[in-house]
C-alpha cells in the first residue's frame, strides 16, 4: 500500500537528519567548498520561499519540512560563486512544487529540476561530485540505507530499481570494455549517486503510483542517464534523465494506476465522544489544504 499509517515516522525527519548531518560534517571535517554563510544563505531562501509560496497558493499552514530537504540537498549538490545564483535556485526548487503540478502531484523533483534550469541558463554555475573518500561515502551509505528501514521502504523500490540497473549498466559496459574493476566501483564510490538514489529520485510525490510503474521510471531514468554520461559524453546524466523521464510520470500513471501517496499524518488522541466524530473529516479537508505545500 502507498498510504502510510497514521502516526507513521515521517520519511522527511530522518531525511533532514541525514542531510544536515552530513554538511556538518563536511565543514568540520572534509573542508566542503561552500562556506556556513552560504549555506544559511540557501537554507533562509528556501524557507522564506515556502512560506511565501504558502500564503499566496491560499496554504493554511506553514510545513518547512520538505523545503529543508532541497535547501540541504543544494547546500550538498549545487555550487556557484554568485550568492543571488544560490538565492535563485533556492526560489525555483520551492516555487516549482507549488507551480508546477498534475493534481496532487509535484511534476519534478524541487532540488532536480532548479539544479537543471540554473545549468541550463547560466554558465556560472555547477554541480559538486561530492568526492568525500571511502570512510565518509561508506558513513553516508549507511545512513541512506537506514533510512529505508527506519522509514518503512516507502519508495525503496524506486531506489532498489534504480541502483541495481545502474550497477548493471555501468559494470557490463566496463566489461565490455576490459576495463579493470576499480573503474567502475570508483564510479559507484560517488556522494552525488548517492544522494540522487536515496533523496532525489525517491521523491514520493514525484514517482508513479504503481509499483511496477516506479520499477519501469527507476530503469529508465538509470538508462537514459549512462546513455548522456556514458554515449553524449555529458556530465550530470542522471541529473538530465530525471528531469525528462519526469515528464512521463502522468502517463505512466495513467497507464499503470495506482494509489497516490501522502505524507504520514501525525498522531492523535483517540476520540472519546461522539463530538469527535467528524475529525476524521476535518483532518482530511486540512490535509487537502495542505497539500500544495508537500
Amino acid at each position: 500500500m502507498n498510504e502510510p499509517r497514521r502516526g507513521a515516522l515521517d520519511p522527511r525527519l530522518y531525511q533532514i537528519v541525514v542531510l544536515g548531518a552530513l554538511l556538518v560534517y563536511g565543514w568540520t571535517w572534509l573542508e566542503f567548498d561552500i562556506t556556513p554563510t552560504r549555506a544559511g544563505l540557501l537554507l533562509a531562501t528556501v524557507l522564506l520561499a515556502q512560506w511565501t509560496c504558502s500564503r499566496f497558493w491560499g496554504v493554511a499552514t506553514f510545513d518547512p519540512r520538505s523545503a529543508l530537504i532541497s535547501g540541504l540537498s543544494l547546500c550538498l549538490l549545487f555550487r556557484t560563486n554568485d550568492p543571488w545564483l544560490a538565492v535563485v535556485a533556492g526560489i525555483l526548487a520551492v516555487s516549482s512544487k507549488f507551480a508546477l503540478r498534475i493534481g496532487r502531484k509535484h511534476v519534478f523533483n524541487p532540488t532536480n529540476v532548479a539544479v537543471v534550469v540554473m545549468l541550463l541558463v547560466s554558465h556560472r554555475v555547477w554541480v559538486s561530485p561530492g568526492q568525500w573518500g571511502s570512510v565518509a561515502w561508506f558513513a553516508f551509505l549507511m545512513a541512506c540505507a537506514g533510512s529505508l528501514v527506519v522509514t518503512r521502504a516507502a519508495r525503496a523500490d524506486v531506489t532498489l530499481a534504480f541502483l541495481a540497473t545502474w550497477v548493471l549498466l555501468v559494470a557490463g559496459r566496463s566489461w565490455w570494455l576490459g576495463d579493470p574493476i576499480a573503474i567502475p566501483l570508483h564510479r559507484f564510490q560517488s556522494g552525488a549517486l548517492l544522494l540522487f538514489a536515496f533523496f532525489m529520485i525517491s521523491d514520493p510525490k514525484t514517482t508513479p503510483d504503481s509499483r511496477a510503474g516506479r520499477l519501469i521510471f527507476a530503469a529508465l531514468v538509470a538508462w537514459g542517464g549512462w546513455y548522456v554520461q556514458f554515449r553524449l559524453f555529458r556530465t550530470n546524466g542522471l541529473l538530465w534523465s530525471l528531469a525528462a523521464c519526469s515528464c512521463l510520470v502522468p502517463l505512466i500513471d495513467r497507464w499503470l494506476p495506482g494509489a497516490a501517496y501522502t505524507w504520514p499524518a501525525p498522531q492523535v488522541a483517540s476520540p472519546k465522544d461522539a463530538s469527535h466524530a467528524s475529525l476524521p473529516r476535518r483532518r482530511s479537508l486540512r490535509a487537502g489544504a495542505s497539500a500544495l505545500a508537500r
